[in-house]
């Protein structure tokens, strides 16, 4: 069965239809209480002045703060290390940081503050009544307090609706650095690996790896075409023609090679060697009969130690392959890197299975504009291919020439040296030692 790799933002009847079902327990403690309470105050006249007993309304107030107050806490030390909340887990839908975690328990509480401020309003101003004992006016005062507040935790709740980047946001998920996603549409962050998630970091658009196909002794072989990557100039040697057919090993990309020359018997013609812009085609001349002179059957040939290696090894002296440029990154901090093979960047790179051996790049970001892992840099001779975690602020390129564009999350893009990569608020550029 397939699984679904994307993430799907939680829409907001969602995140409304999960809210509601949290609500609910404590606010039916909390009315129930404090029902029981208002009912059971009485009230007396002495020397003139009215007495209230309130000491039911302090009892069953009492009983229902400190159920909702437990509830709060179970649910908030839930939902910090799982995302999970008894409504989340009816709506499919998990909350999570930035990078795709547990949101934990500072952004909880932050993301509850702000939704439940008008409620928590109310309760304050609860408590003055009790205290002020102004229980003639409780109900004129309370009621639109507790409704103000009701109208601003659902606004809080669906205030997603109205952010303009992809509607993945709401206030409180702002001001605490959290996001909300949808486990039935799509993947979980937090079980697969956050946002990152289980995700192949080889580029997919590479030129493929050419197979070299060596002719075999005594075969009869009419032609060998050996393709050659684009923008590969390679320089051939004569050899020595004795009806034995020339191999020319495939190059990769962007690696000019040079063969040296190889020294020939006097009187013995060189062969042809045909060239085309694309490919290289070696034509095998079947030895030619000559009147009076018996040319014998091949037999097999014995096997020779030099049958297994495929190419000749350059003799002391020779001219040495030019030196391959070393790929380096700028930081905008002023800081210099060499590039590895294999590079992560991020505010605290990790590594995931297969990447063990990457360089780990760690960029300090006190605004957390820049994700744990934000980038996979793969060098590649002329340049590095460059591919956004999936972060959340996203990555951009900038060519020598001016041009900006903006990554797509988990698509490779071959970046030559002389441009600049931006991620989040952190910039490096490409250079050559």
């Amino acid at each position: 069965m397939a699984v679904n790799l994307q993430l799907v933002p939680a829409a907001a009847g969602k995140r409304l239809g999960a809210a509601v079902i949290d609500w609910l327990p404590p606010l039916a403690v909390l009315v129930v209480t404090f029902a029981l309470g208002f009912a059971g105050i009485t009230r007396t006249r002495s020397g003139g002045f009215i007495i209230y007993d309130t000491a039911s309304l302090v009892l069953f107030g009492s009983i229902g703060l400190g159920l909702t107050l437990v509830y709060l806490v179970a649910v908030m030390g839930m939902e910090a290390r799982t995302g999970k909340t008894p409504g989340n887990l009816l709506m499919g839908i998990r909350s999570a940081d930035n990078d795709g975690y547990a949101p934990g328990a500072r952004a909880v509480f932050l993301r509850g503050l702000i939704t439940g401020a008008g409620i928590l309003l109310a309760l304050l101003v609860a408590v003055l009544v009790v205290v002020f004992t102004w229980f003639g006016a409780a109900l004129l005062i309370l009621a639109p307090l507790v409704l103000a507040g009701g109208v601003w935790a659902v606004l809080v709740v669906v205030s997603n609706t109205w952010d303009r980047n992809g509607k993945l946001r709401g206030w409180h998920d702002a001001a605490a650095k959290t996001l909300a996603f949808d486990v039935k549409a799509g993947r979980n962050p937090i079980t697969t690996g956050g946002i990152q998630g289980p995700y192949s970091f080889a580029p997919m658009d590479l030129p493929p790896v050419q197979q070299v196909l060596s002719p075999v002794a005594g075969a009869s072989v009419p032609k060998v075409i050996d393709a050659q990557p684009a923008h590969t100039p390679v320089q051939h040697a004569p050899v020595p023609s004795a009806n034995v057919p020339k191999v020319i090993d495939a190059q990769p990309a962007h690696t000019p090679v040079q063969h040296a020359p190889v020294s020939s018997p006097a009187g013995t013609p060189q062969a042809q060697q045909a060239q085309t812009p694309q490919a290289h085609v070696l034509q095998f001349q079947a030895p030619q009969q000559v009147p009076g002179i018996h040319v014998p059957e091949p037999r097999a040939r014995q096997h020779h130690p030099d049958d297994d290696v495929d190419r000749t090894q350059v003799r002391p002296g020779a001219a040495a392959p030019a030196p391959v440029a070393v790929l380096r990154i700028r930081l905008d901090d002023g800081r210099d890197f060499q590039l590895d093979r294999s590079v992560l960047v991020g505010r605290n790179p990790v590594g995931q299975s297969g990447e063990q051996q990457a360089q780990l790049l760690a960029v300090d970001d006190p605004g957390r504009s820049i994700s744990k892992t934000h980038l996979h840099l793969l060098t590649d001779g002329a340049g590095i291919w460059v591919t956004d975690r999936n972060s959340t602020n996203g990555s951009a390129v900038t060519t020598p020439d001016g041009h900006r564009t903006p990554l797509q999350p988990g698509v490779p893009a071959f970046v030559t040296p002389g441009s600049s990569v931006h991620f989040g608020d952190r910039t490096f550029y490409l250079g050559q030692a």
